[in-house]
């Protein structure tokens, strides 16, 4: 999923002025044999891009939607209509996230084909549906505390932790790997693995040399950023270096006149100049929160230099581990420190130890 709001480059172009309406199954053709689908999501993402690239004798499908009965008829939809009854022969998940991966295992089962994933995303996902059903432990209670959450925000946490296995259907217990720089033969055309870190842990793109395609999914997205979290099963993680690192080895590795099909907004074209907004976007906010730690603060306080809207409890989470990853990164990079009170809450200063 995404939430930092960015501002719309003027250079970018979107060539579709007619697009596939949210859960009714209805498709545009982007390019020869590859449709556009929208499955439905949430009020304030309404909905998530899926993809189907045609192969002899069915279709094969690159992320899936969340699990809920609104999917669920959408995808009905789809194959009866779209697709023309025709069968998926796989299906492929750029990452772990349950908007991407929610329906994986429900696609699977009803036509008897693999999973096509990266390891870290399959394995990550499976460890965290596993947490379905647990008690939030001492560690993530002990990481938001640290990071200035009050009782109300702590006891939400306890409430919703576990709910991830919720949003998907189980993935198959089996899956084929997918791994950076693989050539993935789809129906009569090359598709190249191109991977990303930072946003999530082994983030597949898709990449079709012939067809000026890339399947971005959430790793470049025209209008809103990636989110890019520290969570509590790391703490100390920077994957704010890693995501930077990644979109800077994108556009080494992609021409710039592709066009980019993202998991959310639309289809654009200007590869190279969203990603080098996006890495001096995140270049600005940065110098704004070391300017920011001239005086010490805890986590909660640095929203307003990142954060253009105000954080309401819903989207506290994501903020906290957005901040953190920011935080974590001037750390690694010297230009801030940070210290743990009394209290065991941490406390962010400009400049290196």
């Amino acid at each position: 999923m995404s939430f930092n709001v960015q501002t719309m480059p003027a250079t970018l172009d979107y060539p579709f002025e007619v697009e596939p309406q949210n859960g009714d199954g209805s498709a545009i053709e982007v390019a020869p044999g590859v449709l556009w689908f929208r499955m439905p999501l949430f009020a304030s993402l309404p909905w998530i891009n899926v993809w189907a690239i045609e192969e002899e004798g069915g279709w094969t499908i690159v992320d899936t939607g969340l699990k809920s009965a609104k999917t669920i008829d959408a995808w009905q939809a789809a194959f009866a209509g779209a697709l023309g009854g025709a069968p998926v022969l796989r299906v492929v998940v750029t990452h772990m996230h349950p908007d991407h991966c929610g329906m994986a295992g429900w696609i699977a089962e009803r036509f008897k084909v693999g999973l096509w994933m990266s390891r870290l995303e399959y394995l990550t996902c499976r460890l965290m549906a596993a947490d379905t059903g647990r008690r939030a432990p001492d560690e993530g209670v002990e990481f938001y505390r640290a990071a200035g959450w009050d009782d109300s925000a702590i006891n939400r946490y306890k409430a919703k932790f576990g709910s991830f296995g919720e949003m998907i259907y189980p993935l198959p217990a089996s899956y084929r790997r997918i791994s950076d720089g693989d050539i993935l033969q789809l129906g009569a055309r090359e598709w190249i693995v191109v991977v990303g870190t930072g946003h999530s842990p082994e983030h597949a793109c898709l990449y079709c040399p012939e067809l000026k395609l890339l399947i971005s999914g959430d790793q470049v997205l025209p209008r809103i950023s990636s989110n890019v979290s520290v969570h509590p099963t790391e703490p100390e993680a920077d994957p704010l270096n890693d995501w930077l690192s990644s979109l800077a080895t994108i556009n080494q590795r992609v021409p710039g006149d592709v066009l980019v099909l993202p998991a959310h907004n639309s289809p654009f074209k200007g590869l190279h100049a969203r990603v080098d907004e996006l890495i001096e976007s995140h270049r600005r906010g940065l110098a704004r929160l070391e300017d920011f730690l001239s005086e010490p603060k805890r986590v909660v306080e640095v929203f307003s230099a990142l954060f253009a809207r105000p954080i309401s409890p819903d989207l506290l989470g994501m903020a906290t581990g957005e901040a953190i990853a920011h935080l974590n990164y001037l750390s690694g990079a010297g230009r801030a420190t940070r210290e743990s009170d009394s209290a065991g809450i941490w406390r962010w200063r400009k400049g290196g130890s």
